[in-house]
């Protein structure tokens, strides 16, 4: 209102500022409290397959890991899992071998905490955090969590901020016994307050394995290299293309365009 658009042409050139890029140390923290034991269905051609989140879980820590090796092969990995308290599994390692072998050892109790704590986690990842720092990397936690009706408690202060953390958090559908709207926005408030650099949260109760491993893959994103959550467009929407000829994007014309690239 009240004044011209830029021209394109006059537009000054969009850059980023030069910065040194930084492997990442990245922890997993993984939730295997009972609520990791509920069913998710893998949609594909033989119907409809059922695993439980944690194996669903494990298949996403392997995809996460396998692909952030082929992107930089500098980045390391550690596992850690909350129960009824924090606990450690393994050290960081490059070793995709290590990472399959700890990745397998996770399994889910039967006990179920009536409340969880991650400050003990913060803890930890200030104190690595710290050590990545001065090696010229940066640390990323990657919290998994899976109750629906169980907010993480933590003491932390509000301007302590060495490590990133992003959380993927997979619930029931909201219902008398659990509140996973008022887990989630703890979950987000405790992301935000430690934080260093953009950190993301995501959430699913539908209870389908192709929708984390999608929560998984933007994961992939370096922190110093992400836009606001907000701004997240991809993946992008499948919709219907007009080939050329005036085909209207049909399954069949677009694997005939296809087919005929290995015919040359």
């Amino acid at each position: 209102m009240g004044g011209g658009a830029t021209d394109a042409s006059t537009a000054p050139p969009y850059s980023l500022p030069p910065r040194l890029f930084m492997p990442e140390d990245i922890l997993f923290c993984v939730d295997i409290g009972p609520e990791s034991g509920r069913t998710m269905r893998v949609s594909g051609p033989k119907g409809n397959n059922v695993l439980t989140s944690l194996d669903a879980i494990k298949q996403a820590l392997l995809l996460f890991a396998h692909a952030k090796l082929t992107m930089c092969m500098d980045d390391r990995f550690a596992f850690s899992y909350l129960g009824s308290s924090f606990s450690m599994v393994k050290e960081f390692t490059n070793n995709i071998k290590s990472v399959a072998e700890v990745v397998r050892t996770l399994t889910a109790p039967d006990v179920l905490s009536e409340d969880v704590d991650i400050t003990k986690l913060f803890e930890v990842a200030n104190c690595e955090g710290n050590k990545s720092r001065a090696l010229g990397r940066l640390f990323r936690v990657v919290l998994i969590y899976c109750r629906s009706s169980v907010w993480p408690q933590y003491k932390w202060p509000a301007k302590q901020k060495t490590f990133t953390m992003d959380v993927v958090y997979l619930h029931d559908k909201p219902g008398p016994d659990n509140c996973p709207q008022l887990v989630y926005d703890a979950l987000g408030d405790a992301a935000e307050q430690v934080s260093e650099h953009v950190s993301y949260i995501f959430e699913t109760g539908q209870g389908l394995t192709r929708i984390l491993f999608r929560h998984m893959c933007i994961l992939l994103v370096h922190p110093i290299q992400r836009c606001a959550q907000d701004d997240i467009d991809m993946p992008k929407p499948v919709v219907k293309r007009v080939l050329p000829g005036g085909g209207d994007g049909t399954m069949g014309e677009e694997r005939a365009v296809i087919s005929n690239l290995f015919k040359h």
